[in-house]
């Protein structure tokens, strides 16, 4: 009797490590162990979602639901522009066709009308689809989506998805469906600026949203997935994308019961939108000065187009009003007074792009993109399918000087910039018995006139991946660059004029490289916006020796010279305080294509390599500040 007591007034709450129990079988739990911790969990996690649901309240319809406008300032401080009134219509469930709305549902949340606003299995089959590359639906359900858009913010954050989650069950609560998908259709973003499907119809297909047709409706559902990727007009990548994505759209319908095969067999033809346009204060160069900006915005902070869209920033760019003007003003003044399409048909789509950089820290002061951004769309300050020609040689020069050349034994030799290729054909510095001439000129010599077969040879001694390396030090971008092969060092390449002018900016700084740059300032309710650089530290592209050689050299200035046989001409140039480059090209604005040069301006402007250097002289002399 007195045993079993003890026994009794010794035995554990929780059996745990398991008396009577040896080895391993004494840290097993038993089954009724695992069942009574799964039992409490489950309720723990019932509690807290209750104590969660209980006091989450739906909030009142956010600021970020609401456009504001962004503002946009020069380097003095004074305004540029201002854009970013509301573009946004709403309207009724009634006034949005059906075929759209089953569009929009087929891609986004086939199980809309029958779900609580909410879809585990819809975010896991998302990411089953995901991992296997196939098109999807979206991870949330339409509900969830509108409460992001209506009541929350953008931000990806575990809170976030939390409230998002426990709003969209009160909200499927309280809401009906038509109102849901109502207000879902009115907040939307689908690019363009375009908050909406009414707004999206006017800026996709110049149509209100109830005159949209299935087809052009499938597209517009497509854009939900990511406007940026999916706009079929902004690039090829993405109008493939988007032609998947609205054949997807269409059969999904037909196999949710959506739509008949018959119905279906109608759309084959995909309904190409109208090209992007530009809102009217954004004429002249202040599109494609706003075009730079918002890129390099996108490109050193966390926002998107959508976020820009919402607006409200401050931005200050580096952008120098006078210079701007100027630059403008010099590219026209030679157009005007050399080019004539009415007279001369090789006149015929001619343009030009231009940039100013200053060395010192990378600040773009000036572009000119086109002579109207609201109808010239493509920015040729910006674009990166120009060869460059004979202005790619200084480029090739630095590698040699700083590099060596090999010579037929296999060794290295050193390079100066008057040394030249005599008669037996290899590479020799000056001396009492050889100087460079007409037929053998120097390195100097062959970077301003003639010289193509030089810097071939140069290159391939010198090593292309050399060449290719220090261009792209010198602040050429990787992507910019063509193959390496036997023309690559007289110009194959194709850099924007913004990254030439920074490039050979480098060679006026001494050899430090600074990544262009458009933006100071990026300010929200007059906060600084997180995570947004200004500019990069500067970087140690080439030795002191080499830019300063190079410098010399060039005297300044580089261009395409006349044995190109590019579809392009070039002029770059610099002083101490800014470097330009100018490119005129001409190209068919239906394809992209680059055409011929050859008797532009007449037959004696040798393919119109003399105009870009023109355009460089009348905007250096009007920009040079007085003394």
């Amino acid at each position: 009797m007195g045993t079993r007591q003890r026994h009794a007034r010794g035995k554990r709450f929780i059996d745990y490590p398991r008396h009577g129990r040896a080895g391993i079988r004494r840290w097993l739990p038993s089954w009724r162990q695992l069942l009574s911790t799964f039992v409490l969990g489950v309720g723990a996690l019932a509690g807290l979602f209750a104590w969660v649901y209980a006091s989450v309240d739906i909030p009142d319809e956010n600021a970020a639901a609401v456009q504001e406008a962004n503002t946009y300032y020069w380097a003095d401080g004074t305004q540029m522009v201002s854009i970013g009134k509301v573009n946004r219509n709403i309207v009724r469930l009634s006034d949005v066709p059906e075929s759209v709305q089953n569009a929009v549902i087929a891609a986004e949340n086939e199980t809309f009308y029958s779900d609580r606003g909410v879809s585990p299995k819809g975010i896991f089959r998302a990411i089953v689809s995901t991992a296997q590359g196939q098109e999807t639906q979206g991870g949330s359900t339409i509900t969830q989506q509108y409460v992001k858009n209506t009541y929350l913010s953008q931000e990806q954050t575990v809170t976030r998805k939390a409230k998002e989650f426990i709003i969209s069950l009160k909200v499927d609560r309280t809401k009906s469906k038509k109102e849901v998908l109502q207000g879902y259709l009115n907040t939307s973003w689908f690019g363009r600026g375009a908050y909406g499907i009414d707004a999206a119809a006017q800026a996709y297909y110049g149509i209100p949203a109830r005159k949209l047709d299935p087809s052009q409706g499938a597209l517009l559902a497509s854009l939900l997935k990511g406007a940026e990727l999916y706009d079929p007009s902004t690039s090829a990548n993405n109008h493939k994308r988007a032609e998947e994505r609205w054949k997807w759209i269409l059969d999904r319908q037909v196999k949710t019961g959506r739509m008949s095969q018959e119905e279906r067999e109608k759309y084959r033809t995909f309904p190409e939108p109208h090209k992007q346009s530009m809102a009217t204060n954004l004429g002249g160069q202040t599109g494609y000065l706003v075009d730079v900006a918002n890129k390099y915005i996108k490109s050193h902070s966390m926002l998107t187009d959508q976020d820009l869209a919402h607006g409200g920033y401050k931005i200050h760019t580096t952008f120098d009003k006078n210079r701007v003007q100027e630059l403008t003003k010099s590219v026209q003044g030679v157009l005007d007074k050399n080019i004539d399409p009415k007279k001369r048909p090789a006149d015929e789509d001619v343009q030009v792009g231009a940039a100013s950089v200053r060395p010192s820290d990378g600040a773009i002061l000036a572009l000119y993109g086109g002579p109207d951004a609201t109808k010239h769309f493509t920015n040729n300050a910006d674009t990166s399918g120009v060869p460059v020609g004979s202005a790619f040689k200084p480029f090739v020069l630095a590698a040699a000087l700083q590099h060596g050349a090999e010579t037929k034994g296999g060794d290295r030799k050193d390079v100066q910039p008057d040394s030249f290729y005599g008669n037996d054909g290899t590479l020799q510095n000056p001396s009492a018995d050889s100087q460079p001439d007409d037929s053998h000129p120097s390195l100097r010599q062959a970077l301003a006139k003639g010289g193509n077969a030089t810097y071939v040879r140069l290159g391939k001694e010198v090593g292309l991946d050399e060449v290719r390396d220090t261009a792209i030090r010198s602040g050429l971008l990787k992507d910019s660059m063509a193959k390496p092969d036997d023309s690559f060092s007289v110009g194959t390449s194709t850099p924007s004029t913004i990254r030439m002018a920074g490039a050979y900016g480098t060679f006026a700084n001494q050899g430090l490289q600074n990544d262009p740059y458009s933006v100071t300032k990026l300010l929200k309710d007059g906060q600084p916006v997180g995570g947004f650089e200004s500019r990069a530290k500067a970087r140690h592209a080439l030795p002191k020796a080499v830019a300063k050689d190079v410098s010399d050299a060039l005297g300044g200035a580089g261009r395409t010279g006349d044995q190109d046989r590019l579809r392009s001409a070039w002029y770059v140039g610099y002083t101490k305080e800014v470097s330009t480059a100018v490119t005129m090209f001409r190209m068919k604005p239906e394809d992209g294509k680059l055409l011929p040069m050859s008797d532009v301006g007449g037959d004696t402007s040798q393919r119109g390599n003399g105009f870009p250097e023109q355009i460089w002289a009348d905007y250096t002399a009007a920009a040079r500040p007085a003394s």
